[in-house]
């Protein structure tokens, strides 16, 4: 019988769960505990193998079935906020992963087509029942809206009025995904736009839904950009730029900007510089991916531009990520035949995850709005 079967475990009194139930207990979570948030346990050997594998094995040893929690943003939130992650032993492996991603360019032009593949390539299937009608895969904004597709319509017009469009401009969407954004700017603002995207899924649906209007979408690397615009935008799609590759990124929207043009990063960042990759993330989510700081931002980018204004509504995150897990579970029997029962822990451990992340504020989600320096300043929607 398979560990994942196991459904009563008699929880071994050793050395590992010790460990790992004074560890919890500063989080305020239990084993086997009847609270939402408490860890029930299926397989004696998960503390040994979290405690010896760190995120690694916190992550695979859900996705093999050998614990389960009610609320996993909870359990998550309760973690990070206790800081319970700079207290597990940092795995050899882990510790190898941040020095290759110190040493080595993980988002080189040929390795950066892998997360599109790896993650944009699932399936439309999966993305279109999960996400708004316009598909928007990042942070909608909640200051007014109720449901899913307010929120992200409400943060696509304030990208428009952020960027200031009118219409007869260029604008570049660098990231373009399935087309949502570059579909509003053009039907709703009268601009031309042309968008990058590094997977075949995405420019493919989103040529589909631009069709008729004056949007080109391309299957092309950013680095190879070089053209005139009036505005640039970039949403969700820093997070995979790299370390090594930030100051190419600045450079490539320095050389495509026009001089009197306006630039908007949309990007999910981190509370600390480091080379931040969490090792199951980077496995089973976004390969190669990093979460950039306020400095490194800053660093890249302040030989090129003036920083106008910088928002974060990262809170806003974790009701996004909620929202696309409740349509994901949702949705799951209409999409079962075409992925596993793993493929399925292991997506709704990635939302609740990260869900949990942005309550308790160890990630952020921020807009920075660049010029060249505009007359009388920039007034900034919000």
């Amino acid at each position: 019988m398979s560990s994942s079967c196991i459904e009563e475990v008699s929880v071994p009194n050793d050395e590992w769960y010790r460990i790992a139930s004074e560890l919890l207990s500063r989080a305020g979570i239990e084993i086997n505990g009847s609270a939402p948030s408490d860890v029930q346990v299926k397989n004696p050997l998960f503390f040994k193998r979290v405690l010896q594998e760190g995120s690694l094995g916190l992550g695979e040893s859900y996705m093999d079935g050998w614990w389960d929690c009610e609320r996993l943003d909870v359990f998550f939130q309760k973690v990070l906020r206790a800081g319970l992650e700079n207290q597990l032993p940092r795995h050899f492996k882990d510790t190898l992963r941040i020095a290759t991603a110190r040493l080595f360019n993980l988002q080189s032009k040929k390795r950066a087509w892998i997360v599109g593949k790896e993650h944009y390539d699932l399936g439309n299937d999966l993305f279109s029942r999960m996400l708004d009608p316009l598909m928007q895969y990042s942070c909608a904004y909640w200051k007014k809206a109720t449901t899913l597709e307010e929120a992200q319509q409400d943060k696509l017009e304030l990208i428009c009025q952020k960027l200031q469009l009118k219409p007869g401009m260029r604008v570049l969407d660098i990231g373009c995904g399935w087309g949502g954004l570059a579909y509003y700017m053009a039907k709703n603002y009268g601009v031309s736009v042309v968008g990058v995207t590094i997977s075949a899924e995405q420019q493919k649906m989103a040529q589909q839904r631009c069709e008729g209007l004056n949007v080109d979408i391309r299957l092309q690397d950013y680095r190879d950009l070089n053209d005139q615009f009036d505005r640039i935008v970039s949403v969700g799609m820093f997070e995979h730029v790299g370390p090594k590759n930030y100051n190419t990124y600045f450079e490539v929207a320095d050389r495509n900007l026009k001089s009197d043009g306006i630039f908007l990063l949309h990007t999910i960042g981190s509370k600390k510089t480091d080379h931040n990759v969490d090792p199951w993330i980077n496995k089973y989510i976004f390969p190669n991916g990093c979460l950039p700081s306020v400095r490194q931002i800053a660093d890249a980018s302040e030989r090129h531009f003036i920083m106008e204004d910088w928002h974060n509504f990262g809170a806003d995150y974790d009701t996004t990520l909620m929202a696309w897990h409740e349509r994901f579970l949702a949705s799951w029997p209409e999409i079962a035949d075409n992925y596993s029962e793993r493929f399925k822990r292991m997506f709704s451990y990635y939302l609740n995850a990260c869900a949990g992340a942005f309550r308790a504020r160890d990630i952020h989600l921020w807009q920075v709005v660049f010029s060249r320096g505009i007359d009388h300043g920039l007034r900034v929607a919000r």
